[in-house]
């Protein structure tokens, strides 16, 4: 779809490609390692995605919804075979997950369309309220393990720290 819209939107100097990933495209969990690769990959994507086309006069937005009431743990999504060795990991997500507030999909749509109408929209936004602190934990434990890490890293291309 990108592909296809991409030169009309040069060619008029200007719109808006609003993409969707989800809070699973910054953070993890356990046996979701498709899904989140195939987030992760659309985020890198757009970041990319936002340089190449920022000169045309067209902006970029990756929306990051959380933990929303819609099927797609259920009947409507891919399902593999659970294999039994991992069953406790599997109980362990599920648990963390049940009881846990889900946006309501239909507040999603006016939050969307103040998006698309922003003058200067976000090249990256949460949907849902708990993903910010979340997120900001995630990468602070990132931070401070690249902080302990930093003399391997500087070794590892010949400098010493």
């Amino acid at each position: 779809m990108t592909q296809a819209v991409l030169p009309f939107l040069r060619a008029q100097g200007n719109g808006h490609i609003i993409q969707i990933s989800s809070f699973g495209g910054v953070t993890f969990w356990p046996n979701m390692g498709g899904y989140h690769a195939s987030k992760w990959a659309l985020e890198g994507l757009t970041d990319t995605l936002a340089q190449e086309v920022a000169g045309f006069g067209v902006k970029v937005t990756l929306v990051e919804p959380n933990n929303f009431a819609t099927d797609a743990a259920g009947s409507s999504g891919v399902h593999a075979q659970p294999i039994p060795a991992y069953d406790g990991v599997r109980a362990a997500v599920t648990a963390a997950f049940s009881g846990a507030p889900a946006g309501d999909p239909a507040s999603a749509g006016p939050a969307l369309l103040k998006i698309a109408d922003a003058e200067n929209p976000p090249q990256r936004v949460f949907f849902g309220a708990s993903s910010l602190p979340a997120i900001a934990q995630v990468y602070a434990e990132r931070l401070k393990t690249w902080d302990d890490w930093a003399d391997v890293s500087a070794l590892a291309e010949g400098a010493q720290r």
